[in-house]
């Protein structure tokens, strides 16, 4: 992968990580900021559920943050856009479909099918 693509993903994956910390932080000021003393039951119910949702999102976020914490890392590396399985390059179109991926779209697929077939 050549230095200016390498860059455009670099500056991707900082920008992702910026605005999920970013989401975060809003996040956490909404929760604290609410009122707690919300005397209608279903008023309540429905901003528990309201908060339950948003924590699930932040959740994934959490976990894609990590994800994206890994793929710097490689970049710093030098290993970035390289399949930890086969060794061989992932394709552009896949890393940015997910620039997270550590695994080219053969590996991926194989993994897929193996999985699918330990569920069965």
């Amino acid at each position: 992968m050549d230095k200016v693509t390498l860059e455009a993903f670099k500056e991707q994956l900082q920008q992702k990580r910026e605005d999920i910390l970013s989401e975060a932080g809003k996040t956490l000021s909404e929760m604290t900021d609410q009122n707690q003393n919300v005397p209608d039951p279903n008023d309540r119910a429905t901003i528990e559920s309201g908060r339950s949702f948003e924590l699930r999102i932040r959740d994934r976020e959490r976990k894609l943050l990590s994800k994206i914490e890994e793929a710097l890392q490689r970049v710093e590396d030098g290993e970035y856009g390289i399949c930890e399985d086969c060794g061989d390059e992932i394709g552009l179109k896949r890393l940015e479909a997910r620039p997270v991926t550590t695994l080219c779209i053969d590996c991926k697929t194989a993994q897929e099918t193996k999985e699918r077939s330990q569920g069965s």
